[in-house]
């Protein structure tokens, strides 16, 4: 079986015997159905493959379709005029990479359908030559955009620059409704929404795919399409390491799976993992060592938004379908980016609720804010998450506690904003990273009697068991480690673990935001 890991050239596939999950069905849905079309996918989701696949459809290829959905299809399978962008291709550093990447767009199309000299701007360009295809041709054109939003999206923290590049677009893509007479359809893919973006104000006709039930399957990989088309390679994986053919299906299932685009939709896999741990035969983070933007961590740490709320805060349809409020709030933009998926709905109040679509997504995420959270220490690796894992599985509290007292001590913070949320910030990334080696039942910001959800009471509090040991924890800011093993008996907290032949150690501990330091803590066990 060869699977196409990198390639998202639907003729390529087709043409090399790489193995290919039919979409088509989909595809036809939007052409018989529609004209004008927007879809919001993750990065490597598959977008620019569909993309590939309608270049294909509309210039005629059949031959290409053999045995898929719409070879059956009643279609003329004449070649259309495609005018096709490319977005993803630059790197966005300045107003003149985006105004180069439009030239070359425009230039190439004006080679083949002409130009007048009088057309100077971008949009009036591209309406002349989105007119001129249809008249020379006698058929309409269809305009293919992949990954609209990289310029904006690249240019998050200037926003002179971001501006520029919302102008430049507004305008470019305007011409689309100008010509609309000439157009037979339009795709355009990204990973931020356009609802409430204003590049997208001039052209209102596009309907929005990315939150619809019967389009949540057009990219990555349903459940059912892993045990119909991949089942000899999960075979060929779960022998490669010594499992059950079951066992290995729940093992993807935990790493890969999981993306809801709405709450009727199926779990779907990340094709890019997916792909390569089936070609590899090795189970790893392969989407997430493919890079995270840093615009997240930024936007997070710009806000001072408080980590445990990503999976508590509920959110309404309007407010995830825009990420014009990034600055006040990161979680529409983490949530389009596939960092969060839906994870509940309240049809009451037409609210979300999100959280980590799976296993790889989150361990990678924890990982990858560690050092945008924690002191920068000079010796990081004295600080290695194996020592500490190692203190917790022998016993050792008094250990642990002075390494992390060592860890806050030696590090030069690099606040920004408010010290407290930084501190509980960090606390939340520490010993959500040490739940993926130990069992972490607990990590709760608040007053206790909430769940994850914030207060202004300035605590936490963590429960970690081991097959030999249970730590109760909890942690206040500019307190005592005195009152904090007062909250642990007044609140009940190593109730549960009264009758539990486990050694269990109550640990107070507190955050001085004074000194930057933990400055008092206590071990009793």
């Amino acid at each position: 079986m060869k699977y196409p890991i990198g390639i998202q050239n639907f003729g390529e596939i087709r043409r090399d015997g790489y193995v290919y999950v039919d979409k088509t069905a989909l595809m036809w849905k939007m052409v018989d159905e529609g004209k004008y079309y927007f879809l919001s996918r993750p990065r490597r989701f598959g977008k620019s493959l569909l993309l590939s696949t309608m270049e294909a459809f509309f210039s005629g290829e059949r031959e290409l379709f053999r045995g898929l959905y719409v070879d059956g299809v009643e279609w003329d399978w004449q070649a259309y005029p495609i005018m096709h962008l490319d977005l993803n291709t630059e790197k966005y550093d300045s107003p003149q990479a985006l105004s180069d990447r439009i030239e070359l767009f425009l230039a190439t199309n004006e080679k083949l359908y002409g130009h007048e000299p009088f057309e100077k701007s971008f949009g009036a360009r591209f309406e002349g030559v989105i007119r001129r295809a249809f008249e020379k041709t006698g058929l309409r054109v269809v305009i293919l955009v992949d990954e609209y939003d990289k310029p904006m999206l690249q240019a998050i923290g200037n926003d002179e620059l971001q501006q520029g590049y919302r102008g430049t677009l507004k305008a470019f893509y305007g011409a689309l409704k100008s010509s609309d007479r000439y157009i037979r359809f339009a795709f355009l893919t990204g990973v931020t929404k356009f609802g409430k973006v204003s590049v997208f104000s001039d052209l209102n006709n596009l309907e929005d795919l990315s939150m619809l039930p019967q389009y949540s399957t057009v990219c990555g990989i349903s459940e059912a399409e892993l045990r119909m088309t991949f089942d000899e390679g999960v075979g060929e994986l779960a022998d490669a390491n010594g499992m059950t053919q079951e066992e290995c299906y729940a093992r993807l299932k935990r790493d890969f799976d999981g993306y809801h685009f709405c709450m009727e939709s199926p779990g779907m896999y990340n094709p890019f993992s997916l792909l390569n741990t089936l070609k590899n035969k090795h189970f790893n983070d392969y989407w997430f060592e493919t890079g995270t933007p840093s615009f997240l961590v930024y936007q997070l740490k710009k806000t001072g938004y408080p980590l445990d709320a990503m999976t508590t805060e509920e959110l309404s349809t309007d407010t995830l379908n825009s990420i014009d409020i990034m600055d006040t709030n990161p979680l529409p933009l983490l949530y389009q980016s596939g960092y969060l998926t839906l994870k509940e709905y309240d049809s009451r109040f037409d609210e979300y609720r999100l959280g980590f679509p799976n296993q790889e997504v989150e361990r990678g995420f924890i990982k990858y804010l560690l050092p945008f959270y924690t002191p920068d220490n000079s010796d990081k690796t004295s600080y290695s998450i194996a020592r500490f894992v190692k203190d917790i599985e022998r016993g050792d509290a008094e250990g642990f506690m002075q390494r992390l007292e060592d860890f806050f001590a030696t590090g030069d913070y690099q606040v920004m904003g408010n010290l407290e949320i930084y501190f509980q910030n960090t606390l939340y990334v520490f010993f959500r990273l040490l739940g993926f080696y130990v069992e972490v039942e607990r990590l709760r910001v608040g007053d206790g009697t909430s769940g994850m959800r914030r207060t202004s009471r300035g605590r936490v509090d963590v429960v970690m068991q081991t097959p030999d040991y249970v730590y109760v924890l909890e942690l206040k800011i500019n307190q005592t480690a005195a009152a904090a093993l007062q909250q642990i008996e007044d609140k009940g907290y190593a109730r549960p673990f009264a009758n539990d032949p486990r050694r269990l150690f109550k640990i107070g501990v507190n955050f001085s935001t004074e000194t930057k330091l933990i400055n008092d803590w206590k071990v009793v066990g």
